[in-house]
């Protein structure tokens, strides 16, 4: 699809003060536009600027350059990822800790096989632009970190792992990884319902 993409309706100018929201609604439309262009090389400054229905300028006041925005949109990704993940932890019930991480792996799937643009970017930049001192929350690592604290609730609790819980929570994401690369890469047409069972065995496969 091209990046020629029409507003439908005038923006509403922001009122003095009111820069975030129109960093938000920069990053709201990117997501938008990588998802409907499958990837990041059609995503550019004037087309971002198109679909929120300001000039592009407007965007140079948050984002310096193209590089800028995709590491911004890289963080809003991430993030929504991260939220989407606990929200799903969060819904178990709380005694329930190898529960808990299936929902977290399930929910990682289910990010993944429902944004398979955003999932791109995400695995091909997002795995080489974080410092390892730094491990923000907002990354790949991130997402390994939270998987990791939770295999180690699920050890505290009487569950005994394999491998330490750090380990697993690399075991967990490598083979959550892989399978939906897999999928990402066939003809076939999938859904997070074709993967799920598999991680569900991985998880398993984890425990003592």
């Amino acid at each position: 699809m091209s990046e020629e993409v029409e507003v439908s309706a005038p923006r509403t100018r922001n009122r003095w003060g009111e820069g975030d929201r129109l960093r938000g609604e920069i990053l709201d439309a990117a997501s938008r536009l990588l998802s409907e262009l499958g990837g990041e090389d059609g995503l550019t400054i004037r087309g971002v600027a198109r679909a929120v229905g300001i000039a592009p300028a407007s965007i140079y006041q948050h984002f310096t350059d193209r590089s800028a925005l995709v590491e911004g949109l890289l963080d809003y990704e991430f993030s929504r990822l991260r939220a989407e993940m606990e929200a799903a932890e969060a819904s178990e019930d709380p005694d329930d800790v190898v529960g808990r991480v299936r929902a977290l792996v399930h929910a990682y799937c289910q990010f993944a096989m429902d944004n398979p643009g955003h999932y791109r970017l995400m695995t091909a930049v997002g795995a080489t632009r974080s410092s390892i001192e730094a491990r923000p929350t907002a990354s790949l690592p991130g997402v390994v970190d939270l998987l990791s604290a939770g295999f180690a609730r699920c050890d505290a609790a009487g569950h005994p792992l394999r491998v330490p819980a750090d380990r697993a929570g690399v075991i967990a994401f490598v083979g959550a990884h892989g399978r939906v690369a897999l999928f990402h890469n066939s003809p076939r047409r999938a859904t997070a319902d074709t993967v799920l069972p598999f991680v569900d065995e991985l998880v398993s496969l984890v425990f003592a």
